[in-house]
């Protein structure tokens, strides 16, 4: 089966049913479908083929979905990229994989018109005017006439092994690599999510968070495949018009990274907001603290909260802790979703025993075929049929993972090796503090000392001997900061991950008066 059967068979069974929903545009299953074959048969007009990879560099709406099925029934390989991305980005991308076309919007075309001996397009198709004049013999098309081309679609002969997608990672320790994601493992992860969240064709999702993420792409594909709708507002700098939106569309799903609920909790109205209709929340993309965690409970306590983890290596997801284990597994990511196994492995590729830290090793059709173009890459994470994740983790005694770090920002401090979420946790569960970042820094006597990096909540005042004396009270001193550095803001990955390598390297905070 290939991910494009997800759209086909829900335009059979709901061809009236409304499959998205942004602003004032309602676009039914057999809508989409017919427009994203209208796309299809003119991309394949242009010279598209088998595998050839399309970017496509638009927000999140009714025209990204034609755009990502368009791209997928002509046979080709979808690289989605976030639309405000800067020059020095766009080249890495296609130096590296060499993309036949783009779609995009008249905010990206001055660039490429500014530079197009940089790029290898063969096409550009541009959304919100039409135009059709090129230079430099790239012709440029309109989307929108695109979208009305009614000739038909040639037949091409794909497998589930064929990549369906290239998902550039957010690169929190270097330079992002393309993901190749295979039709099965998009399919795999698909049926493995809707399995645990129940969803159906009732489902709606309020969707901030875009789908050039491995996250949001994950919402796009589970909604379509079960005939539910993807509610999209892009308006998420204002929380409460968010919030107003989901109201009255009377959404059942929610999805966010951890600064997503941040900002819901401390800058909108959600703890007063109304929201009956509200059946679950996901979150991914980072621990989720425990003081977060009851507050959202609280704010909207009839929704299921879904802790999870994974990668875009996985197709997304690996794992997840039921809302039934939340209290009693607190700083759990649960166990393998369903169809994926999980290790925690020590240096001698043996299981942990409960309470030893050791490394998340997954199995699964949700794994990824390889980095593109980076075969050594690839063969270092993906080995015997195994993606090592690169996250350390402990085990319990039920099997419940709970992870402690990535590899690379593990403190190695004096005779300790320490993980930086604990700290994190307990900082974050200060009153006045926004977001937190812990990493090491080189010290000639520890080797590394513990530097935290913090920003404070709207309106509130805290000093560095306030946080020093709240840690000296929840840690043992060997895991007290050696300082506090206060910030207006944490540099972040486009999925909203904090840079801990530039705040090592690269990043100097701006001071806030106290």
């Amino acid at each position: 089966m290939l991910i494009d059967n997800f759209l086909k068979n829900s335009a059979s069974k709901y061809p009236d049913k409304t499959a998205i929903i942004h602003g004032n545009t309602r676009m039914t299953y057999s809508e989409l479908l017919a427009i994203s074959l209208n796309l299809a048969a003119a991309l394949q007009g242009y010279g598209l083929r088998r595998g050839d990879r399309i970017i496509i560099a638009l927000n999140n709406s009714a025209e990204y979905l034609i755009a990502y099925f368009g791209v997928q029934l002509a046979g080709g390989i979808v690289v989605a990229v976030n639309p405000d991305i800067k020059p020095r980005g766009l080249h890495k991308i296609t130096a590296d994989c060499k993309p036949s076309g783009i779609i995009t919007n008249t905010g990206l075309i001055k660039l490429l018109e500014a530079d197009k001996e940089k790029y290898p397009f063969s096409f550009i198709l541009l959304h919100g005017e039409s135009k059709t004049d090129g230079a430099d013999n790239i012709p440029i098309y309109s989307f929108n006439e695109c979208c009305k081309h009614e000739g038909s679609v040639d037949t091409v002969d794909r497998a589930e092994t064929d990549i369906a997608s290239i998902i550039y990672t957010s690169g929190t320790t270097g330079e992002p690599k393309g993901v190749m994601l295979m039709h099965k493992n998009l399919m795999a992860n698909a049926h493995s999510i809707v399995n645990y969240l129940s969803l159906s064709e009732k489902d709606s999702v309020m969707v901030v968070l875009p789908f050039y993420y491995s996250y949001g792409n994950s919402l796009l594909l589970t909604h379509i495949m079960q005939g539910g709708t993807l509610v999209v507002d892009n308006r998420f700098m204002y929380p409460n018009v968010v919030l107003e939106s989901m109201v009255r569309e009377k959404v059942t799903g929610f999805a966010g990274v951890p600064s997503t609920f941040a900002i819901l909790l401390n800058r909108s109205n959600l703890k007063s907001c109304p929201l009956p209709s509200l059946r679950y929340i996901t979150q991914a993309g980072g621990p989720m603290p425990h003081v977060m965690a009851n507050e959202i409970l609280k704010a909207v306590p009839h929704a299921k909260l879904y802790i999870m983890y994974g990668q875009t290596e996985a197709s997304a997801r690996l794992s997840y802790l039921p809302p039934d284990d939340l209290y009693r597994k607190h700083g759990s990511v649960g166990k393998a979703i369903p169809g994926v196994t999980l290790h925690v492995l020590n240096e001698k590729n043996e299981q942990v025993k409960p309470g030893e830290t050791g490394e998340i090793v997954a199995e699964g059709k949700n794994i990824m075929a390889g980095y593109w173009g980076k075969t050594e890459e690839s063969a270092k994470i993906l080995r015997n049929g195994r993606l090592y994740t690169g996250d350390m983790a402990t085990v319990d005694e039920e099997g419940y993972i709970y992870i402690l770090s990535r590899k690379s920002d593990m403190i190695k401090s004096g005779a300790h090796r320490i993980a930086p979420r604990e700290i994190e946790e307990v900082i974050l569960e200060h009153p006045n503090v926004f977001e937190a970042a812990v990493v090491g820094m080189e010290d000639a006597i520890l080797g590394e000392a513990i530097h935290a990096y913090v920003v404070l909540k709207d309106g509130c005042i805290c000093t560095e001997k306030e946080l020093m004396r709240w840690c000296h009270e929840n840690l043992p001193t060997y895991k007290i900061p050696k300082s506090f550095h206060f910030a207006e803001s944490l540099p972040k990955t486009e999925s909203g991950k904090i840079k801990k390598h530039e705040l090592k390297k690269n990043y100097s905070p701006i001071e806030v008066s106290i």
